[in-house]
C-alpha cells in the first residue's frame, strides 16, 4: 500500500502473550520516522467489535506513546464503535471484514488470479470506406 521500506521491512507482527494490546506495526514512510500500530480481531460475523475494544486499543496506543492506529476485524463494528473518537491526538482507522477483503483483492494479499477475460469491441475505423 506504499508504506515504508521493502515489503519485508514495512511491517512487523507482534501479536503474542504480553503484546500489550498491539498486534503489529507498520512503518509509515521509508525512513521509519513514524509508526502505525495495529490491532486485529479474527472474529465471526456475529461477534461485532464494540466501543470498549476500541477504548482498550487507544489505551494500548497511549502506552506505546503512539498517535496512529488501525483496528482491523474480520467481522464488523457496532454503531457506537464507528462513532467513537478519542479525545486526544490519537487517530484510529477502522477496517471491517468487507473492507479487508477489498484490500486483499486490490493488493493481491492472500489471493491469486484464477481467470482473466479479454473483452473486445468493434473498431469502427476499420470499416470506414475511403
Amino acid at each position: 500500500m506504499g508504506y515504508g521500506g521493502s515489503i519485508i521491512d514495512a511491517g512487523q507482527a507482534i501479536g503474542k502473550t504480553g503484546d500489550e494490546g498491539i498486534d503489529g506495526t507498520i512503518k509509515e514512510d521509508m525512513l521509519g520516522l513514524d509508526t502505525v500500530y495495529i490491532q486485529a480481531k479474527r472474529w465471526s460475523r456475529c461477534n461485532v467489535v464494540g466501543r470498549p475494544e476500541l477504548q482498550k486499543f487507544v489505551g494500548a496506543l497511549a502506552g506505546q506513546g503512539a498517535k496512529k492506529g488501525i483496528f482491523i476485524t474480520t467481522s464488523s463494528f457496532t454503531k457506537e464503535a464507528k462513532e467513537y473518537a478519542p479525545k486526544n491526538d490519537t487517530k484510529i482507522v477502522l477496517i471491517d471484514g468487507e473492507e479487508l477483503a477489498d484490500y486483499m483483492i486490490d493488493y493481491n494479499l492472500g489471493c491469486t488470479t484464477h481467470q482473466t477475460y479479454e473483452v473486445k469491441k468493434i473498431d469502427n475505423d476499420y470499416f470506414i470506406d475511403n
